[in-house]
């Protein structure tokens, strides 16, 4: 008799979960997402028993997701120049501190309305601090051809909890107390640290020290500014959100609507919504196969749009919960397909800062959304609102039709070898700086058109490696020669753009070389700042420590 369960396993879906580190961090993240759940159902509940105030009550989930606005591009720096796994085990641990201290409080009976919301914002920096880095790690543990089933299973997780989360604390808020929620989170946390404490990372070699707090925000931001595809996303995932918020911002309003609807009717309704994206992901390996990233973002933008419209002119269970499922097939599967995006245009040095920057538009896009169409319901009505936000999701998608997600093949980012700096003359402090690298080329003048879009490239190449600044200037008294400049913050920094190399660059350096001119390669020279004045200074510290070969500096 064949083994269900073994056939289930055998599913190209569920191949990531194959793999013991991948299966490990991902029950890891599935108690993460269960904790998140679970506590603001009962941190929302025990408010309603601490006062009777609209606006406290209201603010528990202001205090829970508050902390991602303030922490996202900090956590994603984090993420990317800490050890990956200790900061995310760490990010559990605080989470079952914070959940523990509730429990004793709550058993106590010494939580206040004030206490739990300090608490709440305290537990939403824990939970704030381990998505960036969650979504940093996944690609280091998965093979590439396996990456988007494995961030489906990351959506499943995510599902899993939206359903059974509410539901497990409802039943222990009846029967025993929030203390009993609490102490549930704090045993969760926990086994997620000890599932990520065991996992043995793969260290990432370095012979430069680490970088600087501030600095790492500055890169992070400004490689996701130089990138057009991370761009795209980001507005796509703000404008998705920004459409989807009014479905489940208004649901609780959506369910009073239906005959005998209420707490059930509304906890039927999230499980629908979460038991379609589980459903779709297990289903992504074919469909991927068949259909792109454009399309997946097209058609589940509509069906969501009609859908939410479907659920809001036709208040009845028979009708809305099979809607609530193809709305929650729709969710996940543009959901999904964004992140996956987000995930492939990122290289591995920078991948949590740029998902904390991802993480941000989603909130930016359901907090705003969620304020408007709120609004719009106070004004007219909730399916009025719904029926609004629909259009609007589908207007946005056809006036920014031409942002793709698809871009056709995607970069190859594996780095490459670092290679030593030969030709200088003294030694350079690692904070010393700025340092200004000029590069020479010689172009043919019928080469010119493909030589500058080349160089728009290389700008945006330089400036996403973290140089502070980039030109391009012609040679007024001769023809055809050209010279590149780029200015690093300091030495150490100029150092690690040359581990930041990837395949994708080097495919670049091939087309400038491609069409310089001349016996020669390209000449490098790099300038360290000269401090003026000072009686240490190095002699000649302000001529070039550097020149001749421009292999190691990857013209």
């Amino acid at each position: 008799m064949p083994n269900p369960l073994a056939g289930l396993m055998s599913s190209p879906a569920l191949a990531p979960l194959r793999e013991r580190v991948f299966r490990g961090l991902w029950l890891a993240w599935l108690a993460a997402n269960l904790t998140m759940w679970m506590h603001d159902v009962s941190a929302a509940w025990l408010m309603t028993q601490l006062t009777d105030s609209a606006v406290m009550v209201a603010l528990v989930s202001s205090a829970s997701t508050l902390p991602v606005f303030l922490l996202g591009i900090a956590s994603g720096a984090l993420a990317d120049i800490v050890d990956r796994r200790l900061f995310f085990a760490a990010t559990q641990l605080w989470v079952s501190v914070v959940a523990l201290l509730l429990a004793l409080l709550a058993l106590a009976g010494g939580l206040t309305a004030q206490l739990l919301l300090v608490l709440t914002f305290v537990n939403g920096i824990g939970l704030a601090l381990r998505w960036p880095v969650f979504a940093a790690i996944v690609p280091d543990v998965v093979p590439k051809p396996h990456l988007p089933e494995a961030l489906a299973l990351g959506a499943i997780s995510a599902n899993l909890s939206r359903v059974i989360g509410p539901v497990v604390a409802g039943a222990l808020l009846a029967f025993s107390g929030p203390a009993a929620v609490f102490t549930l989170n704090a045993l969760l946390a926990a086994i997620g640290f000890w599932l990520i404490w065991r996992w043995k990372a793969e260290p990432r070699p370095s012979t430069l020290p680490g970088e600087r707090f501030v600095g790492a925000m500055r890169v992070g931001v400004q490689h996701v500014w130089q990138s057009p595809r991370m761009r795209i996303v980001i507005l796509r995932v703000a404008l998705f959100f920004f459409q989807a918020s009014a479905l489940l911002a208004l649901l609780p309003l959506l369910a009073r609507r239906i005959e005998g609807g209420g707490a059930g009717m509304y906890t039927l309704m999230m499980a629908a919504l979460g038991l379609g994206g589980i459903t779709a992901a297990l289903q992504f390996p074919k469909l991927r196969a068949r259909y792109g990233r454009d399309e997946f973002v097209r058609v589940g933008t509509m069906t969501l749009a009609v859908m939410a419209c479907v659920v809001a002119a036709l208040p009845t269970p028979w009708v809305a919960l099979p809607a609530m499922m193809l709305a929650g097939v729709a969710w996940i599967s543009t959901a999904n397909t964004l992140m996956m995006s987000a995930q492939l245009a990122l290289p591995n040095w920078v991948r949590a800062r740029g998902m904390s920057i991802v993480q941000m538009a989603l909130m930016g896009g359901t907090a705003g959304g969620a304020a408007l169409w709120g609004q719009v319901a106070s004004l007219s009505s909730v399916p009025t609102a719904v029926v609004a936000a629909s259009l609007a999701g589908v207007l946005l998608l056809f006036v920014t039709r031409r942002a793709s997600v698809g871009w056709g093949a995607d970069e190859d980012f594996s780095p490459q070898p670092v290679r030593s700096l030969e030709g200088v003359v003294f030694d350079v402090r690692p904070d010393e700086g700025p340092v200004m690298v000029t590069i020479e080329y010689r172009v043919d003048d019928a080469d010119a058109d493909a030589f500058a879009r080349v160089m728009r490239a290389t700008r945006r190449a330089r400036l996403r490696q973290g140089a502070l600044s980039w030109g391009l200037f012609r040679d007024a008294s001769q023809h055809g020669r050209y010279v590149e400049y780029f200015v690093d913050e300091n030495w150490v920094e100029h150092l690690r753009r040359h581990e930041r190399f990837t395949a994708a660059d080097h495919g670049l350096r091939a087309k400038r070389l491609a069409l310089h001119r001349g016996s020669e390669p390209p000449r490098v020279q790099r300038f360290v700042a000269a401090a003026l004045g000072a009686p240490d200074a190095p002699p000649g510290s302000a001529a070039p420590v550097g020149g001749g070969d421009a292999a190691p500096e990857n013209p």
